[in-house]
């Protein structure tokens, strides 16, 4: 038996199964096989390979696909961004419940899937974006300019504040990323054009006037008729999810906030000790002012377009060092950089870390006055010259104590907060079933809510981890706390289920009076449609003014309304310009409800606006707006289109 077993295993049969087996390893390894992965991505974009646009996304075709993953952990501090953004732009008026909304939740991640589209699509199409496009990026943020000009200094000293601290290279790759994926779309909505037909119709929408006659149907009495049983009970069956009581639950919880913790006491050796520490964060780092010809080198050049670009900035160097020579006039008339020619060459004042690796090393290399090249970088060859040179400059401990007292406040308050919910989390562990123990020995207060119901409530209760750990299984059956429930920066929570009140319809006896009143509002909205729908149809036939009459109703009559007009109510006036205009000798007679009364009304006469009185400025105004809304349309539609060639699941479970 056994040697046959081994002749059978040792034969061609043998080797295609052990061929058949290696292939799937060869792919994707042992490890495959040997752990489990799980997914944490809040949306995953997979990327067909660029040279089969159109390949299945079958195995083994599958494995040269590429996935691109948002992760959640990406995802939630972008939606806290926001969140604190949102906070400071409507202050009182900001709706923590309002903004945890899943339609909400989706808008931002779409956002981020756009972004993330766009930018695999700049990559596919090779798009690059120039250093002179990222300087002038740069120097056009508001934030980094000073009167209206752009300082190295503030720049600086801005990307050092920031937490952490930022490179100026480590910025301009940022911006250089943001500038590649957003080039396409940002060109497309700056193209977009109108004509003058366009404008013209558009003019004539605006300005135009309607003769309107309306009538306004007065209130219907309350309707007060006897409801038989037989009504109830088939109202009650017919809405019987209207008068569903929606599962329910309230909590007791514990809440820790490093904002309510008290301020620590500020020691002025640790102050000292911080200053030293970040030293580089209070300095201004040496800089140069740095001017410089690009001859430009395509990628794809030739070997003898490269070698002629090469002697070409050799010539240039040879003549800007030569005495007496016009740096910037050379640059002028040769550079082929488009962002600094105009100005002579001129880069402005540059620090370490702003420029191409060999760019940077030989102009940090050279005196005041000095002229180098060629140089070469990814673009072509350089020519460069040095003017002033800056040295670094340390700002005094003084002028930064009061930035240092904030930041270690800050520190000191968030290991406050870390400690703090730290232990409360190990007083709770020990007893899972009642937060009071863990509370009173930290000197928390133990707090509760109100019933509520998966649509949350007030407080901690509108906070969307909170409700969806509320209403989870594990709490609401074993009755213990949950782990921690982040509520922002430094701010946590932990709840425990005190109470559980299943969803359930409520029985007949106990909603039969919300049940008549429902049916008498019903009969009495029925009967005042039927009275607007009676006049409506006598108004068509005889005019809206016999009709009237004949109802004893009053007519009331505007000329010449326009559409921003307020009377009688935007309701109505929207109506009045959603109408079909008169045609056939026929008046376009409707009803609209406003505020449960209905009006009859009755388009009399139509005018297009007059395109005369029109002035040029008003003209150029609405051209640059419509240009605006049709290359936003473009943008959207470009965005869409490529989307469209992507392969995008979202996991809706963990937002």
């Amino acid at each position: 038996m056994l040697q046959k077993l081994r002749d059978t295993t040792s034969g061609w049969i043998a080797t295609v199964i052990l061929g058949l087996l290696i292939i799937p390893f060869a792919f994707f390894g042992m490890e495959s096989y040997m752990s489990q992965r799980v997914d944490s991505y809040a949306a995953r974009i997979v990327q067909p390979p660029s040279w089969w646009q159109s390949a299945p996304q079958t195995w083994p075709v599958s494995y040269f696909w590429r996935t691109h993953d948002i992760d959640t952990a990406e995802f939630r501090q972008r939606f806290e961004q926001a969140r604190m953004r949102a906070r400071d732009e409507q202050g009182d008026k900001f709706d923590a419940k309002a903004f945890e909304s899943a339609d909400n939740k989706r808008k931002l991640l779409d956002e981020m899937i756009d972004e993330q589209v766009m930018r695999l699509s700049a990559e596919r199409d090779n798009i690059l974006v120039s250093d002179g496009e990222v300087r002038n990026a740069i120097q056009g943020i508001p934030d980094f300019q000073v009167d209206g000009k752009f300082d190295v200094n503030r720049y600086q000293l801005l990307l050092a504040s920031q937490s952490p601290p930022q490179t100026p290279r480590d910025f301009e790759t940022r911006i250089r990323d943001n500038l590649q994926y957003g080039l396409i779309p940002s060109r497309l909505a700056r193209s977009a054009f109108v004509t003058n037909a366009e404008v013209d119709r558009v003019l004539r929408l605006l300005g135009e006037q309607r003769d309107v006659s309306f009538v306004m149907l007065p209130a219907m009495p309350a309707d007060t008729a006897a409801v038989t049983p037989a009504q109830i009970q088939d109202w009650y069956k017919l809405h019987a999810a209207a008068y569903r009581q929606p599962e329910t639950v309230r909590l007791e919880y514990v809440e820790v906030d490093g904002a309510s913790l008290p301020p620590p006491v500020v020691d002025e050796a640790a102050l000292r000790k911080r200053y030293q520490d970040e030293a580089a964060k209070f300095s201004a780092a040496s800089q140069r002012q740095v001017s410089h010809i690009l001859i430009n080198v395509a990628a794809d050049a030739s070997a003898a377009d490269k070698k002629a670009a090469e002697a070409r900035a050799t010539k240039l160097a040879a003549e800007a060092r030569a005495p007496g020579a016009d740096f910037a006039a050379l640059a002028k008339a040769n550079s082929d950089d488009a962002g600094s020619k105009d100005k002579g060459g001129d880069l402005g004042f540059m620090a370490k870390g702003s420029l191409p690796g060999p760019f940077e090393d030989a102009a940090f290399a050279m005196a005041s006055g000095e002229v180098r090249g060629p140089i070469k970088s990814d673009f072509g060859w350089h020519v460069i010259k040095v003017g002033e040179i800056r040295t670094s400059t340390q700002r005094p401990f003084e002028e930064v104590r009061a930035q240092l007292v904030a930041e270690l406040q800050e520190s000191e308050r968030d290991r406050g907060y870390n400690e703090l919910s730290g232990k409360l989390v190990d007083q709770v562990y020990k007893n899972p079933s009642s937060l009071e123990p863990a509370a009173k020995a930290m000197g928390l207060e133990v707090k509760t809510t109100p019933l509520f119901s998966r649509a949350g409530g007030e407080g901690v209760a509108a906070n969307q981890k909170v409700v969806r750990s509320a209403f989870s299984e594990t709490l609401i059956q074993d009755g213990t706390a949950s782990d921690p429930i982040e509520l922002g920066p430094s701010h946590s929570v932990m709840i425990r289920v005190i109470e559980h009140n299943p969803e359930r319809t409520r029985p007949l006896a106990e909603v039969s009076g919300a049940v008549v009143a429902a049916i008498r509002i019903d009969r009495q909205r029925k009967a005042a449609e039927a009275a607007a729908d009676a006049l409506v149809q006598a108004a068509t036939a005889n005019g809206l003014a016999k009709a009237a009459d004949n109802a004893k109703l009053a007519m009331s009559e505007m000329n010449a309304m326009e559409r921003a007009t307020a009377i009688p109510s935007r309701r109505a006036v929207d109506a009045f310009f959603d109408a079909p205009r008169p045609g056939n000798n026929q008046i376009s007679v409707d009803k609209v409800e406003i505020g449960g009364q209905y009006m009859v009304y009755a388009i009399r006469a139509v005018r297009d606006g007059d395109l005369t009185k029109a002035p040029p400025q008003e003209r150029d105004q609405l051209r640059e707006q419509l240009a605006t809304i049709a290359g936003i349309d473009a943008q959207k539609a470009y965005v869409k289109a490529s989307r469209a060639k992507y392969r995008i699941s979202v996991a809706e479970d963990r937002l």
